[in-house]
C-alpha cells in the first residue's frame, strides 16, 4: 500500500515510522547519486544509487522477516517450540549474499567505485537519523 501522505495516521505505530524510514533512505540516496553525478562522475554516482538501493531492500527484508517472527510467536505463544518458517531464514541470510554479489559485481565487473556503494548503504543510518529527529519535534509516539 502507497500512502498519500507519508505521515499518514493509521493504527500502528512501527508501520508509520518504517514506511517514513523506507522512503527516506530511498530519497536521501537518490539526492546523494544526483549530488554526486554533479561533483564527481555518473560511476560514481551509479555506485552511490546501487547502495541506497541494497540498504532499502536489506531493511525492507529485515523488517518483513522480524514481522514474520513475531507473527509465528504470537501465533504459537504456549507450544513448547514454535517452529519458524524456512523462507525467514533465507531472507536473513540472503539480505548480506545479495549485497555482496551486488557489490562485488559491480566493482568488478562495472568498475563502480567501491566507496561510492558504501556510501550509499550509509542512506538507511541517514533516514533512520532524519526520521529520529522527525520523531522527536513532532512529538509522535
Amino acid at each position: 500500500m502507497i500512502p498519500t501522505r507519508l505521515n499518514d495516521p493509521g493504527p500502528d505505530p512501527h508501520a508509520r515510522f518504517s514506511r517514513r524510514l523506507q522512503w527516506l533512505t530511498l530519497a536521501l540516496g537518490l539526492a546523494g547519486a544526483f549530488a554526486t553525478a554533479l561533483f564527481k562522475s555518473n560511476r560514481a554516482a551509479c555506485g552511490v544509487a546501487l547502495g541506497a538501493l541494497l540498504a532499502w531492500l536489506n531493511y525492507r527484508w529485515l523488517d518483513q522477516a522480524l514481522g514474520s517472527l513475531v507473527t509465528v510467536a504470537a501465533a504459537q505463544e504456549g507450544s513448547a517450540q514454535a517452529r519458524v518458517p524456512a523462507r525467514v531464514y533465507w531472507k536473513f541470510a540472503g539480505r548480506y549474499v545479495l549485497i555482496g554479489v551486488a557489490v562485488y559485481v559491480s566493482v568488478h565487473y562495472f568498475a563502480v567505485p567501491v566507496l561510492a556503494v558504501i556510501v550509499g548503504l550509509l542512506a538507511l543510518g541517514a533516514g533512520a537519523m532524519v526520521e529520529g529527529l522527525y520523531e522527536v519535534f513532532s512529538g509522535s509516539e
